[in-house]
């Protein structure tokens, strides 16, 4: 019955009725709907008298929505006429009626979009899943639209009620003689509600219309207490803070970054109890490791996985405690360039650059020839080898933690040869991050456009390379002139206060990581750098500076190694574990070999010996694959499924990684150094 009046209604949708039609055309369209219903010949039944009734309300309904329309306009005019009203008074009742207006149209708007859809969708067909897929577009773009429209007259309406408070307030005073309290509240108010119109961006209305800009619905969830009336009171609260959590429809999780009002303070809760839960839970797991053999740092990635999706998921904040946790990498790289000076800098520099760039280059012709053969794609072949090829500065970092650095005199250390080829490593992220969009490019590229995309590869190396140039003639300029005077002036001024000292070097350190980042080059080789500069001050500099950084480097590690937790999937390793085993122990032989091969070929004769631990080091994939390969999933490079291998290979590669090498040192390193370099 109902679907016989809908199809009768579609003649107001055919013909000209729509919003912008005229009051006189839209009831013209409705008494043309009664007649061709007639006209088909149809008996008087109940089906045509809903018919009949339907369209004489919804005629009746647009006549009294013009008269009120009409009315509305001629209040408005009269208002505005009003010699005795304020001007605050004058303009919210304009608001008012302004606002009831828009809803009178919008209603009328929605029941003729309605009927559209209504035909659009029985016009369909609906075997054709490309159709449906489309009008269920239409629609969801229609109730964005209709949810923005919503949102902005609610929050006229509430500009509107601020109005009328304003107006009462103005007819009070005006009513009664103020004293001076209350006209120094009243200068007050006034003062805060400029500063409010000065600090407000408005940045939903500017953003908008922006390019690139989408409407999409989410979901507002407070945090669940077991008091009913706790979580009432704090609902309050947090819906005035803005502390809620929104949640996209494609499972994102959103939090505060920038309040409306920027006078009142607030503070994430959600980070705030991760962080704890994080600091309390990493003692038990690292005190566990260290019972067993184990390094600490394998504590607080246990203390992540526990904490982490694949556990208890208590953590709310992941992005947040990622980003504190690179800051853990900022100083643990700024400690490794503090403990290696620029002489030996110069001693290993040839190897630290030959060194990775060749084992770069092996790796990824041994991709490709793997991906020839099994038939994958050659961009993301290349992107495997490369993230294969990369090995973890942290956590060689901490393997080298208070070790003895040299042999014999004249000879080449292996940890100076380790940390100068591993933060090579670190410059090639910065250059392969660079690189992803042509490649990513690149696999949708036809063999025309591929001399292209080469020749843009290599102008990108040529301005890595280039920049690699500025920041070292920068340091020597640093080191030269400027870095002498800076610390001298830093030792004076932090005499029985220390934390003028922490903070000039870690402002230092932070400006270096600017630069080497505004030169498109890793942040990672700037922290390393700062702390190069500073040790070419002496030995008694560097340890001064060392103990004031070393606790803060240790706080935020335990951070970055709970974070690489959150993202190892134990459930996933366990069912694959044997397909996975034999990838992870494929590329840490596969390392371990081509290391030792180009070590031979680049080392002196007599530090040939170092090889083996130097191999060892290396011989593991750093974190790093986490972010490209994150970022290559995104891009469309990888699938899913290769991500997950990507990242189940790198934690298993990192919890061999200490078995290696201490079997390295084991065989390499004589007895007296031994226990320091463990």
């Amino acid at each position: 019955m109902k679907a016989t009046g809908l199809i009768s209604l579609w003649t107001l949708v055919s013909l000209p009725c729509g919003p912008l039609a005229s009051p006189a055309e839209r009831e013209d369209v409705v008494k043309h709907a009664i007649k061709l219903h007639r006209g088909k010949g149809a008996v008087i039944t109940q089906r045509k008298q809903w018919v009949l009734e339907s369209c004489r309300k919804l005629s009746g309904l647009l006549r009294q929505k013009n008269v009120v329309l009409n009315k509305l306009k001629n209040a408005i005019r009269a208002v505005e006429k009003d010699a005795g009203l304020s001007d605050e008074e004058k303009l919210f009742q304009v608001h008012t009626f302004e606002i009831f207006q828009k809803e009178l149209n919008e209603s009328e708007n929605s029941v003729f979009q309605a009927i559209h859809g209504l035909q659009r969708a029985l016009q369909g067909d609906y075997k054709d899943v490309v159709n449906m897929k489309e009008s269920s577009r239409q629609r969801l773009e229609a109730l964005r639209e209709a949810a923005i429209k919503e949102e902005m007259e609610y929050v006229e309406l509430l500009a509107a009620e601020k109005h009328q408070v304003e107006a009462l307030k103005n007819m009070q005073h005006q009513n009664k003689s103020l004293s001076m309290l209350d006209e120094i509240l009243e200068d007050v108010r006034k003062a805060a509600d400029r500063l409010e119109e000065e600090i407000e961006e408005h940045a939903f209305d500017d953003n908008k219309s922006v390019r690139g800009v989408n409407f999409e619905a989410v979901l507002r969830v407070e945090e669940d207490e077991a008091s009913s009336k706790r979580n009432a009171s704090k609902r309050e609260v947090e819906d005035d803070l803005g502390l809620s959590m929104l949640i996209d429809s494609q499972n994102n999780q959103y939090i505060l970054t920038k309040p409306r009002d920027s006078t009142i303070p607030r503070a994430d809760h959600h980070f705030i109890k991760d962080i704890v839960t994080i600091g309390m839970l990493s003692l038990p797991c690292g005190w566990l490791c260290t019972t067993i053999g184990l390094p600490t740092m394998f504590g607080y990635i246990i203390c992540g996985v526990l904490l982490g999706p694949s556990g208890l998921n208590s953590i709310k904040s992941i992005v947040q405690v990622e980003t504190l946790g690179e800051f853990g990498v900022f100083f643990t790289l700024f400690l490794v360039g503090l403990e290696f000076s620029p002489e030996r800098l110069r001693k290993v520099w040839k190897i630290s650059l030959q060194g990775p760039c060749y084992m770069t280059v092996l790796m990824i012709a041994f991709g490709l020839l793997w991906g020839h053969l099994l038939r994958i794609r050659p961009t993301q072949s290349v992107f495997i080898s490369t993230c294969l090829s990369l090995s973890s500065t942290p956590l060689v970092s901490r393997f080298l933690a208070g070790s003895v650095r040299g042999d014999k005199e004249g000879d080449i250390d292996y940890s100076s040869v380790l940390l100068g080829m591993l933060v090579m490593q670190d410059v090639q992220l910065g250059l392969f991050i660079a690189v992803m969009p042509t490649l990513i490019q690149a696999g949708v590229s036809t063999y025309s456009s591929i001399f292209k995309e080469i020749l843009r590869i290599l102008i990108l190396i040529g301005q890595i390379l280039f920049s690699l140039a500025a920041v070292f003639l920068l340091c020597l300029v640093i080191k030269t002139y400027l870095i002498g005077p800076y610390y001298r002036k830093l030792h004076t001024e932090s005499k029985g206060n220390k934390e003028i000292l922490i903070l000039g070097i870690t402002a230092f350190t932070f400006l270096m990581l600017t630069i080497t980042e505004l030169l498109d080059v890793s942040m990672e080789l700037g922290c390393f750098l700062a702390g190069a500069l500073i040790s070419s001050q002496g030995h008694m500099v560097t340890e001064e500076i060392m103990c004031c950084i070393e606790p803060i480097r240790d706080f935020l590690a335990i951070i970055f190694f709970a974070s690489i937790g959150l993202h190892v999937f134990p459930t996933f390793v366990i069912y694959e574990l044997t397909v996975l085993l034999f990838l992870t122990l494929s590329v840490v032989i596969m390392k371990f070999v081509l290391a030792v091969l180009v070590l031979s070929l680049i080392l002196p004769k007599t530090s040939q010996y170092i090889k083996w631990i130097v191999s060892a080091g290396l011989a593991q994939v750093s974190e790093f694959s986490f972010v490209l390969g994150s970022r290559a999933r995104r891009a469309g490079i990888i699938s899913r499924e290769v991500y997950l291998l990507i990242l189940s290979v790198t934690t298993l590669s990192l919890l061999l990684a200490p078995a290696l090498w201490r079997a390295a040192i084991m065989k390499c390193v004589p007895r007296p150094e031994r226990r320091s370099s463990t």
